[in-house]
């Protein structure tokens, strides 16, 4: 079982969509991010709620309106997205079973529930490290290295797949069919 949820995945994905390689702002629907990636569009909708009530995206109004960045994309964690996501979650939850122990007959000693447990210890110094882990990289630094993985002409693809997709939204309730042969 994943400690972190869907969600968290649909949602940074989604905001590395919303940043070319460079940063520069994208908008998109949360329709279309959810047909780009083949995610279910109804529990998107609800990670991009979540995402606008942390203020990591807003809406933007208008015939082709749909979500952007709030900020900028060097300004986004990763732990800011899992935290607007899943909530702050503790990795580790001390039952205290050091003070359990057989020997001491249901009476454990003073020393045996002194200071933080031992294991707990270990275990809020790996949950530190690992939000630590999380602040340090942006959805800029994310997204230049995608652009570097992937080839060239594939974040054009995406650009223009995007921009065929809003501009079609303009063009009222009857869209426009969108030649997906032309982009692949």
């Amino acid at each position: 079982m994943s400690f972190y949820s869907a969600g968290v995945e649909y949602g940074i994905h989604c905001l590395l969509f919303l940043v070319d390689e460079q940063g520069r702002p994208r908008e998109a629907s949360v329709r279309d991010l959810a047909e780009l990636q083949g995610v279910p569009q109804e529990y998107l909708a609800k990670v991009f709620t979540k995402l606008a009530k942390a203020g990591l995206v807003v809406s933007t109004e208008g015939v082709k309106g749909g979500f952007k960045l709030a900020r900028g994309a060097d300004a986004i964690s990763v732990l800011d997205i899992v935290i607007a996501i899943d909530g702050r979650k503790d990795i580790f939850d001390c039952r205290e079973i050091r003070s359990r122990c057989a020997l001491f007959e249901g009476s454990p000693p003073s020393w045996a529930q002194a200071g933080t447990c031992t294991v707990h210890g270990v275990m809020l110094t790996a949950q530190k490290r690992m939000e630590e882990a999380l602040k340090a990289q942006t959805i800029l630094d994310m997204a230049k290295r995608v652009g570097r993985a992937v080839p060239n002409e594939f974040a054009s693809q995406v650009g223009q797949w995007m921009n065929q997709r809003r501009e079609a939204k303009k063009d009222g309730p009857a869209e426009k069919a969108i030649d997906h042969k032309q982009i692949s």
